[in-house]
């Protein structure tokens, strides 16, 4: 079945039944907001992945559930705080319905909430439902574009001290006849031709330090905390995300979710700014079977212009800017109050699985 069928079978399904079925539980009729984070619940399914068997603190699976939609609905409805979320749920009977407490004294004690956070943080609970979502929605379609980006994600951390890097002094100029100098070691982005995704990822920088790029206008800007690399498909559904620190460079990310997207659907053309513009990337796009289309890079300012149809191709590539756009302004990605990368890397994906129902929900209503 095709994305549209889908789509709009399920948004059937839930005019038919599920909301004449939830209004009749409520004290009040539903209100469209509330209504739309039924929506993104359905399609998100995020109680599927919870683990079923593994019992914390004499507490019900059901109860983890019920908190795994709760922190969908944090994300949908932009609270700040675990605390304000809380407090919604005693004032709102129908948000605490629709998140599965039946009563108001089922709702969970704020540290409940942050036990049960810890434990999908490291089981990567939202990275788990995108990649369902994917399986289910995207894997029998056939991708035209996927836009490649990072954005920069402020933490609330001390950035960790550096580790100087011990360098192996040289004698300068040519080895004299007979010298035998050791090879230099291999850079990362060319051992990532060989690795598995898993591998190169683990290698990757996790913890919080600076960061500086260069903004739209030119200008650089720095900040403490995490980069946050993303693929998006033509019309801005999330496929893979990689968490790393703020120091670590676009280029050594791309390979790594190239594999990972590359596993999950199939697609045609890579797009990527001049940050990505290194012969590795080139070469792993096209041994994959794609066709790259990565903004030159100006190097010794020498500007290779792109062709007119590469041109008018890599205009797609926006795709990727207004999704890290809506992650930061109306999915929680300015507010991270969580420390650590696997925590900062939840509270993100819970995000991102809500952006993916999201704009399912906007393909059926237009």
């Amino acid at each position: 079945m095709k994305l549209k069928d889908k789509v709009s079978w399920l948004m059937r399904r839930m005019q038919r039944q599920l909301f004449p079925c939830l209004e009749e539980s409520c004290t009040s009729p539903l209100t469209a907001q509330e209504k739309r984070l039924v929506g993104i619940l359905e399609f998100v399914k995020v109680e599927n992945q919870v683990c079923h068997n593994r019992q914390v603190m004499g507490r019900p699976p059901a109860e983890r559930k019920a908190i795994a939609r709760c922190f969908i609905a944090k994300a949908v409805l932009r609270y700040p705080y675990t605390r304000n979320l809380i407090e919604e749920l005693k004032a709102r009977p129908n948000l605490r319905l629709i998140c599965g407490f039946a009563r108001r004294s089922d709702i969970p004690s704020e540290s409940t909430f942050s036990r049960a956070f810890s434990e999908f943080a490291e089981s990567s609970l939202a990275t788990l439902v995108n990649d369902a979502m994917v399986e289910e929605y995207l894997s029998e379609e056939l991708i035209g574009h996927v836009s490649r980006d990072s954005t920069a994600i402020n933490g609330r951390e001390k950035a960790a001290k550096k580790v100087k890097k011990v360098k192996v002094k040289r004698k300068r100029g040519r080895p004299a006849k007979g010298e035998k100098r050791p090879p230099a070691p291999p850079k990362r982005i060319q051992l990532q031709l060989e690795q598995t995704a898993a591998e190169a990822v683990a290698d990757l920088s996790q913890h919080c330090d600076r960061g500086t790029k260069k903004n739209s206008k030119g200008y650089k800007q720095s900040w403490t905390g995490y980069k946050l690399h993303v693929d998006v498909n033509d019309v801005g559904l999330p496929l893979s995300a990689v968490l790393t620190s703020a120091s670590v460079h676009d280029s050594q990310v791309a390979i790594p979710l190239m594999k990972m997207t590359s596993s999950k659907v199939q697609y045609c053309y890579d797009l990527m700014d001049a940050a990505y513009d290194a012969k590795q990337i080139w070469q792993m796009s096209q041994e994959l079977g794609h066709v790259p289309i990565i903004d030159r890079n100006p190097r010794r300012k020498t500007l290779v212009p792109m062709a007119p149809h590469e041109a008018r191709r890599y205009n797609e590539r926006g795709a990727a800017e207004r999704f890290n756009a809506r992650l930061k302004d109306e999915f929680g990605g300015r507010n991270v109050i969580v420390r650590g990368a696997k925590k900062v890397m939840s509270h993100l994906m819970f995000g991102v699985i809500s952006i993916f129902a999201d704009h399912l929900l906007k393909l059926e209503t237009g």
